[in-house]
């Protein structure tokens, strides 16, 4: 490009997706004709349930869904969705509090978009899901870290928590369960960090999409549920993809007090309009229907969840804390770092440098921790095959020696 053809300082600003960059690298090596196991990308193998299909086939021959529905969604689907609240997260909503989304990414998007003025800080417990800064960025805001290790099992601490709260806080990020690091926080916390945010008059994002994902008899708290009196400074961020096997149907939504989802409409309409009619009908079957579907899937990740620590426990060098949510394994794999592996005895000094030689060397794909503010860790997706998750463990395990 010319000298002339500068791009936006906030475009500049912002990070590619890591998630997205290895599974793109892996799916280019599968194309190329490498066989690569991938555990990058948070994607269910399971089909979408039939019965999700089925309503999605009859929506296609009904020429009402050949055209625009209202900008926050079908009326029957944020209705649907408003009875999923109350079924799951135990409070009512109202329909005109929930907008659908083309996808959950873009309900964090349009939640920082509508809250944040530049300079506005946004604190975000770490480990994280790689686009919450980043979003956070695109409006403008500052991300502040606030780091939760193994020792504490991931979960944040209020003291610290408070410790980084500024007079530019305007948000908080809830996320549980965790993306990356599987971790279910406690009733406790979710309640201190719900009554912290109400007395200092802090936004709380609540990332809800892997609600349905627990497993050791750990159960999603909704902070909406456990501190009523937050509701009004309440962001909920959820989607169809993680619980259903939708990934690709692209429905999320948020629910906000009525101002907040009115301006997210406006938002969105400047933006992409509605949802995909069809996706929509598809996703009023899904969030209208019994969870039996949703718990067989979590009974295999359960196994498969089992079956990754395992291994990767087996592995020297390898820590790997039992996860009790979502389906991701959250690996300490500093042991591995500056030491010969492989046969060609690479040695990598960062969690960056070891994802990478694992993908090129041992046709293995994970995410290092660098994409989730935790350097020294690889975050494995269990949401793949039991065959290919045992055959990339081997993979693993061998390639270390």
């Amino acid at each position: 490009m010319a000298d002339w053809q500068t791009l936006s300082d906030r475009i500049n600003n912002v990070a590619p997706s890591a998630t997205l960059a290895v599974d793109s690298k892996a799916k280019a090596m599968k194309a190329a004709g490498v066989d690569v196991i991938g555990f990058g990308a948070g994607e269910p193998n399971f089909p979408t349930p039939d019965y999700v299909v089925e309503a999605a086939a009859e929506a296609c021959r009904d020429p009402r869904n050949h055209r625009y529905t209202p900008t926050p969604g079908l009326p029957e689907l944020r209705e649907a969705i408003a009875r999923k609240m109350l079924r799951d997260s135990g409070y009512e909503v109202t329909p005109e509090q929930v907008v659908v989304t083309n996808g959950g990414k873009q309900a964090v998007y349009e939640a920082f978009q509508i809250l944040l003025n530049d300079g506005d800080e946004v604190i975000i417990p770490t480990p994280y899901w790689t686009s919450y800064p980043e979003a956070v960025k695109l409006a403008g805001g500052v991300p502040v870290e606030v780091f939760a290790g193994a020792d504490r099992s991931f979960e944040p601490d209020i003291d610290a928590i408070e410790a980084a709260r500024t007079a530019r806080t305007r948000a908080i990020i809830v996320t549980s369960p965790s993306n990356p690091t599987g971790a279910v926080w406690s009733r406790e916390t979710i309640e201190a960090i719900g009554r912290w945010a109400v007395e200092h008059h802090v936004w709380v994002v609540s990332d809800e999409i892997y609600e349905h994902l627990n497993y050791d008899g750990a159960r999603t708290s909704y902070i909406g549920q456990v501190v009523p009196e937050v509701r009004d400074q309440l962001i909920v961020l959820n989607g169809v993809a993680k619980t259903y096997a939708m990934t690709g149907w692209r429905v999320g939504w948020l629910v906000a007090p009525e101002p907040v989802a009115k301006a997210a409409a406006k938002l969105q309409g400047h933006m992409t309009s509605n949802v995909a009619n069809v996706s929509q009908r598809a996703a009023i079957a899904a969030v209208g229907g019994d969870l039996d579907a949703v718990y067989a899937m979590r009974e295999a990740f359960d196994v498969r969840r089992k079956a990754i620590v395992a291994a990767l426990n087996a592995i020297d060098g390898v820590h790997c804390p039992t996860p009790t949510g979502a389906f991701y394994a959250f690996a300490d794999v500093s042991g591995l770092l500056n030491r010969p592996l492989g046969v060609n005895g690479s040695v990598a000094t960062s969690s960056a440098e070891l994802a990478a030689m694992l993908l090129d060397e041992a046709h293995v794909a994970a995410v290092p921790g660098e994409a989730f503010g935790a350097p020294g860790y690889l975050r494995f997706s269990y949401a793949l095959a039991d065959d290919q998750l045992a055959e990339g463990m081997r993979r693993f395990q061998a390639w270390v020696g």
